[in-house]
């Protein structure tokens, strides 16, 4: 019997990424590691996973060397291997579903369109509104992911603290909300609410990840 082909070997490890993506608990994780660095025990927390099973979904990722990890004392930590292309496969694997996935295409209409049907800022527009100071741009992440790294100039209003905080957001230009992508509930959730209050807002196309693979401006903090 003759060996595997060429064609066959990159097939077969291509269908190794393939399965790592194939589970929701791993998906979400990515998402999560494309905000930044995390420890097992941050990563659980955030998912809502047992430390047992994160660590599981994780060693699955880092099988198809998808992430890598690294020890510092008694804990380890993740990060996305090849960041910039994972995040385009996640991208990619998003457009696909938009267009082919009935059940993608009803949680769209009766969700998040349902919060906001306006056509999202994209990145080159947000861009120029930078340069010309023109929007306010608001991350609507938590703190610490705010903490690590940002869009430039980016105001950080967690989406929890939102409602209580709007006299810190002004009210005679337009808001450009981000989160961590462009499925992240954070961003409809807080343009759906500041609507109702009378502001002018619209959410960036997708999120946090993409801007910064895409080789544009961030901004951290000092520790950051």
């Amino acid at each position: 019997m003759s060996s595997p082909g060429p064609k066959h070997r990159v097939f077969a490890s291509l269908a190794q990424i393939a399965q790592a993506l194939g589970h929701p608990h791993r998906l979400e994780l990515l998402e999560q590691l494309g905000q930044g660095e995390r420890s097992v025990e941050d990563l659980a927390a955030r998912t809502s996973l047992s430390l047992a099973n994160a660590s599981r979904h994780l060693q699955l990722l880092r099988r198809a060397a998808l992430v890598e990890g690294r020890r510092d004392g008694k804990r380890v930590y993740y990060r996305l291997t090849g960041e910039e292309a994972v995040v385009g496969l996640l991208s990619a694997l998003a457009r696909v579903g938009e267009r082919n996935s009935a059940e993608i295409a009803r949680v769209m209409a009766t969700y998040f369109r349902a919060r906001d049907e306006l056509e999202p800022v994209t990145r080159d527009e947000l861009r120029e509104r930078l340069r010309s100071g023109t929007a306010t741009i608001l991350d609507v992440r938590p703190e610490d992911e705010f903490a690590h790294v940002h869009l430039p100039g980016a105001l950080n209003i967690p989406l929890a603290q939102l409602e209580r905080r709007l006299a810190e957001l002004p009210s005679h230009e337009e808001i450009v909300a981000y989160c961590r992508g462009p499925w992240c509930v954070l961003s409809f959730e807080a343009v759906a609410l500041l609507r109702r209050h009378g502001y002018r807002v619209r959410r960036l196309e997708d999120g946090f990840p993409e801007w910064k693979t895409a080789g544009l401006p961030i901004g951290a903090s000092p520790a950051g």
